[in-house]
C-alpha cells in the first residue's frame, strides 16, 4: 500500500527520466523523435532531474526499509514488488491518456 501511494508522486520522476532518455540516448539511436525546442543539451536536464530522482529514491528507500524488517516475504520478492508497484499509477495514466 505504501508503494502504491508513493507511486502517485513517482509520476514526476518517472516522466522526467523518460523525457531525459527520449531527448538524449534514445533519440540518438532512432527512438522517439527529439523535442525540437530542446537544444540546451543534457547537462541542464540532469541538473533538474538528478535532485528530483535522488530525493524520491531517498524517500522511497526510507519508507521501505522499516517495512522490510516486518514482512514475511523473501528479500528478493519484497524489493521486486517495491520497485514495480510505484509504476502502477504511471501505467494507469498512460493507459487513460488520449
Amino acid at each position: 500500500m505504501v508503494n502504491l501511494l508513493l507511486g502517485v508522486p513517482a509520476v514526476v520522476p518517472i516522466w522526467l527520466v523518460w523525457y531525459l532518455l527520449a531527448n538524449g540516448p534514445l533519440a540518438e539511436f532512432g527512438g522517439p523523435m527529439r523535442n525540437p525546442t530542446e537544444n540546451d543539451g543534457l547537462l541542464p536536464m540532469l541538473v533538474v532531474i538528478g535532485p528530483v530522482v535522488v530525493l524520491f529514491g531517498l524517500i522511497w528507500w526510507l519508507a521501505n526499509q522499516p517495512l522490510r524488517r516486518r514482512t514475511a516475504l523473501a528479500p528478493r520478492s519484497f524489493w521486486l514488488l517495491c520497485v514495480l508497484v510505484p509504476f502502477l499509477p504511471t501505467a494507469v495514466l498512460i493507459a487513460n491518456s488520449p
